[in-house]
């Protein structure tokens, strides 16, 4: 009974963890490197710490979003999405705060780390800036639902998840390499950051029935569900259009255009999006633009790598 209980306990962390959002978090992290290993910066070290702290600060946003969304109603039977942990019944909120606990501290020694290696005792503002990003990007992730000031329920969480997981994440990662950020940098952070937002957007025209009914007002609760997917495809276009330039502008051979591959799953998406006029039939296109933008960021590792 005892080995049951812990078994369940294990799967309910795994279930508050929702391992299945890593992918999409890694993205960033990789077309980063990517455009280190094309200005001919690589480092083995960095990029393993650089993927275990975004993980870290993922599972992070992962526990307070269960929380946080858990505490104030928002799961409730209203919701299309799989159960969360504290809806459930399966974790408290004093498990949940200390599994909070916990992942920050992982997430503050991990960064901390690759900052180290990264930026060494030559480079210390680097470091100190650095840092307060790092913060920021744990502060972001405690806030999105959690306390009565969470800006996820204020309609915010677009323009965070475009910041931290796009621009954050790409020109950040290439920093942590080169020391240095160029104008076309600045390319595929936005197609990341646009996707990324995507897949949240994706997320809130799911959710835009019970969000509405527990007051998250999110951008589709203030704009609606007609021009939440109109808001969408400008997302999916605008990422198209921002790698589609990178890559026009700085190919050195014709299989750097490789990566354009995960737009045609993408445009499968978008014309699902388009057919699709109840939110209840958006919940299985969520993973398949997850899974898209992690395969575009494979790719672009690859090839430019």
């Amino acid at each position: 009974m005892k080995t049951r209980i812990n078994l369940q306990k294990i799967a309910a962390w795994f279930n508050a963890a929702r391992l299945r959002t890593l992918p999409l978090s890694l993205s960033g992290i990789l077309v980063g490197t990517g455009l280190a290993g094309f200005y001919e910066k690589r480092d083995l070290p960095i990029f393993i710490l650089a993927l275990l702290t975004t993980v870290g600060f993922q599972v992070t946003s992962n526990f307070a979003n269960d929380y946080g969304d858990g505490v104030k109603g928002t799961d409730n039977a209203d919701r299309i999405g799989p159960q969360r942990a504290l809806q459930s019944g399966l974790l408290s909120r004093k498990e949940l705060k200390i599994g909070i606990f916990i992942a920050v501290l992982i997430s503050a020694i991990l960064a901390m780390t690759v900052l180290f290696f990264a930026f060494g005792t030559d480079y210390i503002e680097y470091f100190i800036v650095f840092l307060v990003l790092a913060s920021l990007s744990i502060w972001a992730a405690i806030k999105y639902t959690v306390g009565k000031s969470a800006y996820g329920y204020k309609g915010l969480g677009d323009v965070f998840v475009f910041l931290f997981f796009g621009l954050l994440a790409v020109l950040g990662s290439l920093f942590l390499y080169t020391k240095f950020i160029t104008v076309f940098a600045w390319l595929p952070a936005i197609a990341v950051g646009a996707l990324s937002t995507g897949v949240l957007n994706l997320n809130n025209l799911r959710d835009v029935v019970s969000d509405k009914k527990a007051n998250k007002n999110t951008v589709i609760v203030k704009m609606g569900f007609e021009k939440g997917k109109i808001y969408h495809y400008i997302l999916l276009i605008v990422s198209f259009l921002a790698m589609l330039a990178f890559i026009i502008f700085n190919f050195e051979y014709w299989y750097q255009f490789i990566s354009l591959l995960a737009f045609i799953p993408i445009a499968v998406h978008f014309r699902t999006v388009v057919k699709t006029d109840k939110p209840v039939f958006l919940d299985p296109e969520l993973k398949k633009l997850a899974l898209s933008t992690f395969l575009m960021s494979i790719l672009f590792y690859i090839t430019f790598n």
